[in-house]
């Protein structure tokens, strides 16, 4: 569990004292105890407030809130308040603002504006999250330090262009080494002197985005800049741990955010925590993929939900409401896939500023009687009830999905041979195949131990990094399935093509080539004509987007391209490699044939969905010590039916047993407790001995 103080699944959320009076405080400690909010994370925006001047520092404030909460029954997650500089900082020492990508110097205001190379920046803030730690070290209400919030935002200052030549200096060794990686040739860049070499952005090589001249200085920036925050984020983790080592660090993710490498950093977090605001249309596979994804940074250790809100977000287009039951729909859907806390942003709803529509569990009438109050204390109650039984539940997933940060880098940075290329909707398209066939899979990084897998899928595997290609041939050779999509195995980790015919590196394994890569319009499509039955996939699919032009180098033809030029041209291969198989999927299908396919593949893998149930049930599966718990989720306004074979299960919320089907209501949700499938297997061996 993340503190043993609190052994229960966390409920509460970020809360702003600070911005209220003490009769409101007074009114927020009766409402906590009302929805059963036992965990408060505070101190997120305070810097300004504990730090009046350089040399200044009054802990007052916070002191009597931490002692407030802790008597209310409230633990607190505290905050190091680094998000956000003080004006003063600004004022007095101009380097801590950020330059952007057009070369324009910032002002005070907002958040994330600091330069993360500034030394100054750099000092105060390990200053204070050392002080804070000396401090609170010892607070019984302490069960987890949070530092700074969200981090994310590139700079392209002064301070962090020299940086940059010192870390590519450390990277590479010699220009020579910089030159060759950077084919500098090309468009006479070729460089004489680490000073001669200026950040990648609107006054150099980059526009629009992630438009480049020079995918591998924009490349390298990338890693650079993902470097120099977490190296920000290090420096407070350090000055905690000198005082605080017993009590556990994080800092709150985003999901898929683009600008840093997550798998990077999870290598210095004690536990993953992520913020979860998806839109009122987003669709529930891609919020599943995005908690899989933060549970996979750590090779499946369970991870906190450090912000969702109760209703609306303020941020978005369009800041719909969640309809009833939704909240807690999603709440135990990220508690299903692997969160151990459910936390709101915000507790308090704000009065002033860009985040006053945004929700919270006390809105602005300040009093219990709403909707959103009901639902939430409601929630409040089961997860009280539930007790420590789903902490450090594991997945058991027999499948692994590779998502990797520099190879989407790579994939953006690209010019060509496709603008509608989204290596997150391409990864998402695989998962939610599996996703509504009800068959788990997890998803992890390149350096993933595969073995532990029986089915790996690495969707558009643009860059392959040194040692990977070796890590899947020996995975298909022991066995394994492996299967990869159209333009992968392009380039190397600095972005430069591998020669000799694509997929580069992945040929041997897979057993084909590709000669040319066609890029289809918006509209345009072409077809996957399958040779013979195969399961449930026959006949012909469509597909689009991309379409590798493939010859077969011993493996076999399932499937060819219906039109066009390239027509009777390989498009769905697979290769039979030691004792395994890959698979190459030369285009990008549409969903129909994905579930054809993947189903088949999990077939011959004897991998079996967890239920069998309409479309709008998710199912996924934790297990503890033998014992599995499955939810059943209801994403429909109908109640809806799963199968679930003849076990009897317990259902955690009601007390009721259910065995063969379960009704789930509509936006409802089960937790059926049961035999886990690797207990039942050792049960039934020791029956069989």
């Amino acid at each position: 569990m993340i503190n043993d103080k609190l052994p229960k699944i966390w409920y509460g959320g970020d809360y702003n004292p600070e911005q209220w009076e003490a009769p409101d405080w007074a009114e927020d400690e009766r409402m906590f105890k009302l929805a059963g909010i036992d965990v408060a994370t505070i101190n997120v925006f305070s810097w300004a407030l504990i730090q009046p001047s350089e040399d200044t520092y009054d802990f007052s404030g916070l002191d009597a809130m931490m002692d407030r909460l802790y008597k209310n029954g409230t633990y607190v997650c505290l905050a190091t308040a680094t998000g956000a500089h003080p004006a003063w900082m600004a004022h007095r020492y101009p380097e801590v603002t950020r330059v952007d990508v057009q070369g324009r110097k910032r002002k005070f205001g907002g958040r994330h504006n600091s330069n993360p190379n500034s030394p100054v920046y750099r000092k105060y803030a390990a200053l204070l999250a050392g002080k804070l730690a000396l401090r609170y070290k010892d607070h019984p209400a302490l069960v987890a330090w949070h530092i700074s919030n969200e981090y994310g935002g590139y700079d392209y200052s002064e301070q962090s262009a020299a940086a940059f030549r010192v870390w590519l200096q450390e990277r590479y060794g010699t220009l020579d080494a910089l030159n060759k990686a950077w084919n500098t040739r090309f468009w006479g860049h070729t460089f004489y002197d680490w000073e001669e070499i200026v950040v990648p952005n609107e006054l150099s090589e980059e526009w629009n985005g992630n438009r480049t001249n020079f995918q591998g200085i924009s490349l390298d920036y990338r890693r650079f800049m993902s470097y120099s925050l977490l190296e920000c984020y290090k420096i407070e983790y350090e000055a905690i741990k000198e005082h605080s080592k017993n009590i556990p660090v994080t800092t709150n993710l985003m999901g898929f955010y683009p600008e840093l490498d997550y798998f990077e950093w999870a290598k210095h977090m004690d536990i993953i925590s992520w913020d979860n605001y998806p839109s009122l249309d987003t669709p529930v596979s891609h919020t599943a993929m995005t908690h899989d994804l933060m549970r996979g940074l750590k090779n499946g250790q369970p991870f906190m939900l450090m912000e969702q809100t109760p209703s609306q977000q303020n941020w978005q287009p369009y800041n719909s409401l969640k309809r009833p039951g939704v909240m807690r729909l999603w709440s135990y859907q990220a508690v299903a896939r692997g969160a151990d806390t459910v936390l709101f942003f915000q507790l308090r709803r704000s009065i002033g500023a860009c985040e006053k529509y945004h929700g919270a569990v006390i809105e602005h009438v300040g009093h219990e009687n709403t909707r959103v109050f009901r639902e939430c204390a409601e929630l409040g109650r089961e997860l009280e009830r539930l007790g420590d039984q789903l902490l450090d539940a594991r997945s058991e997933a027999e499948i692994g999905i590779i998502y990797d940060w520099e190879n989407r880098w790579a994939l953006d940075l690209s010019s060509g041979p496709s603008v509608a290329m989204d290596y997150v909707n391409e990864v998402h398209k695989y998962y939610d195949a599996l996703y509504q066939q009800n068959i788990e899979a997890d998803m992890i990084g390149v350096e993933e131990n595969l073995t532990k897998y029986k089915i790996v899928i690495a969707p558009v595997l643009y860059m392959i990094k040194p040692g990977f290609a070796q890590k899947v041939e020996a995975f298909v050779q022991a066995g394994g399935t492996f299967i990869t999509t159209y333009f992968s195995g392009i380039v190397n980790e600095n972005d430069l093509v591998t020669v000799g015919g694509y997929p580069g590196e992945l040929r041997k394994v897979l057993g084909i080539w590709a000669e040319e890569i066609d890029a289809l319009l918006p509209g345009m499509s072409n077809q996957i004509v399958m040779n013979k039955e195969w399961g449930g996939l026959n006949g012909t699919y469509t597909c689009d987007l991309l379409c590798d032009l493939i010859h077969s180098e011993g493996a076999e033809v399932l499937g060819q391209y219906g039109s066009d030029f390239y027509k009777g041209m390989p498009a769905l291969t697979v290769n039979s490699f030691g004792e395994g198989k890959a698979y190459y999927v030369a285009t990008s299908p549409e969903a129909g044939f994905l579930q054809g396919f993947l189903a088949n593949v999990c077939a011959e893998n004897n991998i079996k969905p967890l239920v069998q149930a309409p479309e709008g049930i998710e199912s996924v599966q934790r297990v503890k010590d033998g014992v599995s718990y499955l939810f059943l989720l209801n994403h429909t306004e109908a109640d809806l039916s799963a199968e679930m074979g003849s076990a009897l299960r317990t259902d955690l919320l009601t007390g009721q047993t259910v065995s063969g089907s379960a009704v789930v209501p509509s936006r409802g949700v089960l937790i059926l407790k049961g035999i886990s499938n690797s207990k039942a297997a050792d049960l039934y061996s020791s029956v069989g001995d």
